[in-house]
């Protein structure tokens, strides 16, 4: 007569997980019962975006005088507001969970890192500036209309920067990251980070700016993929915009 056989003991849980990596799906594996980001999510936001920018220059055209620190703040708080409006859209149309597009917690681990992030790419990008002006001695500023609120009186810089540092930074992660990154996960994870961050610099414009703006885009990517949240690149976004504003106001 046979003796049974006792079942295997289940093995321990590993007490060092390994993190999510650039190879995994990071947040685009989205909520069990609910749809992942794709095509769909990219579209509405891009068309979304678009059309809520020009929704508000329709609106406050000729209200405002060209050159003035009000038209700055305004500008800036338009651009952070409509990104932020768009992802918001694009996620509600079939995902409806924010967590499927990062906004997730992060460790303070994660956080510091994104903190770096900022300060890293703030200082690649002052020397991809600098490499360009001396090689072509252009120093025309595409951004020069932020500069009269920067350089007006205290109470608008401080909006400036709440505006740049915060609102700008989440608006934009949300729907470059968390939506446009995530939606292409599905395709891997360097097309995924690449391509993100070539859809954000091409949406700063075709200028000196967009270098720098790929540069942040790759890093807020690759701190999305690693992290699986949005909030370390919401904070090298805002350190490295700080840092870029403080700098302006400084020198001018």
């Amino acid at each position: 007569m046979s003796t049974p056989t006792q079942p295997a003991a289940p093995e321990p849980a590993d007490p060092h997980p390994v993190p999510p990596g650039p190879t995994d799906p990071g947040p685009a594996s989205g909520t069990p019962g609910r749809p992942r980001p794709g095509w769909t999510e990219i579209a509405v936001g891009a068309v979304a975006y678009l059309a809520l920018t020009a929704l508000a220059a329709i609106l406050l055209g000729g209200l405002l005088r060209p050159g003035s620190a009000t038209l700055a703040v305004v500008a800036i708080g338009i651009s952070g507001a409509a990104a932020l409006g768009a992802a918001l859209l694009a996620v509600a149309v079939r995902v409806r969970s924010l967590r499927a597009v990062g906004v997730r917690a992060a460790s303070w681990r994660w956080l510091l890192v994104g903190v770096a992030g900022g300060v890293v790419a703030f200082a690649v990008n002052r020397l991809i500036i600098l490499s360009y002006v001396l090689a072509t001695g252009d120093m025309s500023n595409p951004q020069a209309g932020f500069l009269p609120g920067l350089t007006g009186d205290l109470p608008t810089f401080a909006l400036m920067m709440l505006l740049g540092a915060v609102l700008v930074p989440v608006g934009e992660e949300l729907l470059f990251r968390g939506v446009v990154t995530t939606a292409l996960g599905r395709h891997g994870a360097w097309v995924a980070v690449l391509a993100s961050a070539l859809v954000f610099a091409l949406a700063h414009g075709v200028s000196i700016v967009l270098p720098a703006a790929f540069v942040l885009g790759v890093i807020n990517a690759l701190l999305l993929r690693r992290s699986g949240s949005v909030w370390p690149g919401v904070l090298a976004h805002g350190v490295n915009n700080a840092l870029v504003f403080g700098l302006a106001a400084l020198v001018l």
